[in-house]
Parts: structure tokens; sequence; C-alpha cells
């Protein structure tokens, strides 16, 4: 299994299921989607998705949080971007990729417990997350468990 995760040589050859290539190509998707949403549309979706009441605060704070946000969401569009190199020509990554997708996941949810983040009602950006979260847990699975070859004789 430490092979699968952390290959000898990072090529395309990958060894796990199929299914987790898809589900790996719809997270890096969406997760590239939120990040540049918040990059053009830092407002809204601060706003309606992650449930920051903006206008409460004053100008310049809210002004702050958006850029904070909009810096995150480079970090992680820049992730996505790696994963999408990965997907498409270095494949033998792939179970280490859903490690930094996740760790990322799991490092944001442990620093929202020591600073938490102010929201309004229940928005649906913490479930999409969460559903990405599962997904990428599976992902991660499916691609650790080899694909059986068939030998044609």
């Amino acid at each position: 299994m430490l092979e699968s995760l952390l290959p000898q040589r990072i090529d395309n050859n990958y060894r796990g299921r199929k299914l987790a290539l898809w589900i790996f190509g719809l997270v890096v998707l969406m997760r590239t989607l939120q990040s540049v949403m918040i990059i053009f549309n830092g407002y809204y979706t601060a706003r309606n998705a992650d449930g920051i009441p903006l206008e409460l605060y004053p100008h310049d704070a809210a002004q702050t949080i958006l850029a904070i946000f909009a810096v995150s969401s480079l970090w992680r569009l820049i992730i996505c971007l790696i994963c999408a190199v990965v997907l498409v020509r270095y494949r033998s990554a792939i179970p280490a990729m859903f490690i930094v997708l996740g760790l990322t996941y799991l490092g944001a949810q442990l620093l929202n417990q020591f600073i938490p983040l102010v929201r309004v009602g229940r928005p649906p950006g913490v479930i999409v997350n969460l559903i990405l979260f599962g997904l990428i847990v599976i992902g991660f699975l499916l691609s650790l468990w080899p694909r059986k070859i068939v030998m044609k004789e």
C-alpha cells in the first residue's frame, strides 16, 4: 500500500479502480468551480454559500474578509491545477493527491474548531464540502484497490 501512496516513479501507470479517476475528476472540478466563484464573486459566495453575514461588518472589515477568502481560494485553485495535471499525466500520484485534498479539508475543519467562522443559518457550502470530503475518502480507497488484470490467451 505504501508503494501506491508514494510510488518510486511518478508516471501515468495507474493501478487503482477507474471509478476513483472519475471521482477525483469530479472533486477537482467542484473545488475549481468553488475557487473561481470565490475569486470572481466573493461577496455572493461568502454570504450565500458560506453564510458569513458580511453586511453586519464595517465595509473595510468585509473587504478584508473577502480578500482573505480570495487568497485562500487562489491556493486551492493552484492545488486543483496540480491535481488536473496529475489526472492527465501522472496518474500514479492520484492516491497521494487524494491525501492532499483530504488533509486540506480536515485541516480547515480543525482550524475552524479553534478559530470558528461566524455563520448565519445552515449554509449549503458546509454540506457540499462534507459531501466532497466523503467522495475524497471513497475515491482514495478505490485508488488503492488494484484492478484485476485480465490476461488474454
